[in-house]
């Protein structure tokens, strides 16, 4: 017999013990997002929504289809602006989190992405913190 379980499975159990890692879900879909990377952020982003809300209250709260989200956040998806401000505000306030971004003073243009993604991370999870 395997001793492996189902991502999903483990991503839902460990974001209903553990606040602070459905917080970092949370951080890391928005820096994904900021930083361009909108593929990887719907995906987290559904993980979180799965384990933190399910699909059929953030369709009560948004006033959306549950399917229309599910296909949203999926591999394919295409939020509107719109949509994904709805969702993340449905998140955030199941979570408890308000999300802040702010520029780095002194960043220098020549930093490469990378670089640049930890430090707007960095700012994002000090956001988490102050709430």
């Amino acid at each position: 017999m395997a001793l492996t379980r189902d991502f999903k499975h483990t991503v839902v159990e460990r974001v209903k013990r553990d606040p602070a890692f459905a917080k970092t879900l949370l951080d890391e879909a928005a820096t994904l997002f900021l930083n361009g990377e909108s593929h990887a952020a719907r995906l987290i982003l559904r993980d979180l929504v799965n384990a933190a809300v399910g699909f059929k209250e953030l369709a009560t709260q948004t006033a959306k289809p549950a399917k229309s989200l599910h296909r949203m956040l999926s591999k394919k998806g295409n939020p509107s602006m719109d949509n994904l401000a709805a969702i993340l505000k449905v998140v955030r306030r199941k979570l408890g989190v308000d999300l802040q971004a702010r520029s780095q003073s002194g960043m220098r243009s020549n930093r490469n992405s990378r670089s640049s993604r930890l430090d707007e991370r960095v700012v994002l999870r000090r956001a988490h913190r102050i709430i």
